[in-house]
């Protein structure tokens, strides 16, 4: 089966061409420029099925409709479900959890069938525990790396943006604010790790994914698997058996 899967983001879209489970084709483009991944997506043999998480409103919705071979079945565009894929939502209300974080959580169980710490580092960092037997339990949002230092330049009188770099002790206001930002977001998944794993009863591993990964992948003292789009693979599992349970 030939599978379109699409994950779009604030900043970005990312998605994949899959044939037979596996994937074919992989790109990305910025979000306010979804409109022209119609080159893309026409450079395609035609999507069987197309899936597609979305979390930056309707206009991007809009951008990507116009983009998407009209000759396609309709587009399936995902929700979090009480129990799909092999994986039960411990939500308050299932269905208000983002399409996003459902779909990694589906692509990280699918992928190590065990207890793990599920983030994903973008323009938001997401925490979520997954316990051993398929149960999200909860998680965490926090704002990534650029909205920490957005928000000192916007919201303090000496701290304009500026660039920096990761040191162990910043001797200069750019590092100080650049190393800030990623100790806390390292810091933010240790924490969600020691939870899950007083929990479980053993360290759970790190599923580790998204645009900003890099910033924190060797902050982590965790055993750690690093997937370039974790969305994605999620996504593949829902085309795959696309009825929720």
């Amino acid at each position: 089966m030939n599978i379109l899967a699409i994950d779009i983001g604030n900043t970005r879209v990312k998605w994949g061409y899959s044939e037979s489970g596996g994937w074919v084709r992989q790109g990305w483009m910025e979000t306010a420029r979804a409109a022209e991944l119609a080159q893309d997506f026409a450079a395609l043999p035609l999507a069987q099925r197309t899936v597609i998480s979305n979390v930056a409103g309707d206009a991007a919705r809009k951008q990507l409709v116009a983009a998407l071979n009209a000759k396609a079945p309709p587009p399936r565009w995902v929700a979090a479900a009480a129990n799909q894929c092999g994986v039960s939502s411990g939500y308050a209300k299932p269905e208000t959890l983002g399409p996003d974080r459902w779909a990694a959580l589906i692509g990280a169980w699918h992928l190590t069938g065990a207890a793990c710490v599920v983030v994903n580092v973008g323009t938001t960092m997401t925490m979520d525990a997954l316990s051993s037997e398929g149960v999200f339990l909860g998680g965490c949002i926090v704002p990534g790396a650029t909205l920490m230092r957005d928000a000192l330049a916007r919201d303090t009188a000496n701290l304009a943006a500026r660039e920096g770099k990761f040191s162990f002790f910043p001797d200069n206001t750019g590092d100080a604010i650049f190393s800030g930002a990623v100790n806390a977001l390292a810091g933010a998944v240790e924490c969600m790790a020691q939870y899950l794993e007083e929990t479980a009863g053993a360290p759970p591993p790190v599923v580790l994914s998204g645009g900003g990964a890099s910033l924190i992948e060797q902050r982590l003292s965790r055993q750690m698997t690093v997937v370039d789009n974790l969305v994605l693979e999620g996504l593949l599992q829902m085309a795959l058996q696309p009825e929720a349970g």
